[in-house]
């Protein structure tokens, strides 16, 4: 029994690129309205009148944006996750000053404790025992 008799191998291609044209599209529609979104160097009026543009002439108004604000978008989402970087690395900096970095530094941390008279000699102990233990 044949399905698909009377459905040529071309058109299941043709519907193929037509499905995957039309995800394209919702993409670089999704794409431009977040970029819209996310700019603050136009008014609230530069942003309605680009949505309505982009919503009355779908195609015409997404391309014209992604002619028109290619580069700088392009510039904002670089400059965005250079940021993100950028902050992560100022975190991951932050966080292991704070640490020990391996266990001669924990004990020396106790140490000084000890010797500061913030701990007690049991206390050095265990804290050295936990380190050296693991």
């Amino acid at each position: 029994m044949v399905v698909a008799d009377g459905y040529p191998i071309m058109g299941v291609f043709m519907s193929m690129l037509f499905f995957f044209a039309w995800i394209l599209f919702i993409w670089l529609v999704i794409t431009v309205f977040m970029d819209l979104f996310r700019r603050d160097d136009i008014s609230g009026w530069g942003k309605a009148a680009w949505i309505i543009f982009a919503l009355v002439l779908p195609y015409i108004g997404v391309f014209v944006y992604v002619i028109a604000e290619g580069k700088a978008m392009a510039k904002r989402t670089v400059d965005r996750a250079q940021r993100r970087h950028d902050g992560m690395d100022e975190y991951i900096k932050t966080v292991s000053a704070t640490a020990p970095t391996n266990s001669a530094d924990e004990i020396a941390k106790a140490h000084e404790l000890l010797d500061s008279g913030a701990i007690t000699q049991e206390e050095y102990e265990a804290m050295k025992k936990k380190v050296l233990v693991g």
